[in-house]
């Protein structure tokens, strides 16, 4: 093996960005965001039992469920909500080093959500608010079930640097 005088390429964390960062003013209204779709199983609402110590019987309960008008268990719909995490699809690696914080979230649930069901969310820039130095983006969060029926709809905002 001969050698080499040659440096070595400088390694930069930077350069293995999943996607170019954009700025602020780089987001458009309408752009979508799209996470992976999930199907749920009885491992996952077990352990979001765990981490939310939610026992109420609705969830895990057949027979419960039953007599109180539902075909099975009803997942937790804080487990639904969190389908709309912003980690889960690529906006937050957009946002890059631009990020400042996340700002708040609300949701409707609206239709039940049972163990065996494929959700699939997004996240939909739908506003984009200048504030000086800073700047609010607003964001329609939806996700949908195998059936197309629409299971839960909401906001998020986030603050970025300009």
């Amino acid at each position: 093996m001969e050698n080499s005088n040659a440096e070595s390429p400088v390694f930069n964390p930077e350069d293995f960005s999943i996607v170019p960062q954009r700025g602020f003013n780089e987001l458009k209204i309408g752009e979508v965001f799209r996470a992976p779709s999930r199907t749920l199983t009885d491992a996952h609402a077990s352990a979001f039992q765990t981490v939310s110590c939610d026992n109420h019987p609705i969830h895990y309960d057949k027979e419960y469920a039953k007599r109180y008008g539902h075909e099975a268990p009803v997942v937790h719909g804080l487990q639904v909500l969190a389908f709309t995490a912003p980690g889960a699809t690529l906006l937050p690696h957009y946002f890059g080093n631009v990020f400042v914080s996340f700002l708040e979230q609300s949701c409707r649930f609206l239709k039940e959500v049972h163990s065996g069901d494929t959700l699939y969310s997004s996240l939909m820039i739908t506003n984009l608010e200048p504030k000086g130095d800073l700047g609010v983006v607003t964001t329609e969060v939806t996700v949908y079930n195998q059936k197309s029926e629409l299971v839960l709809q909401g906001q998020h905002k986030y603050l970025l640097r300009r």
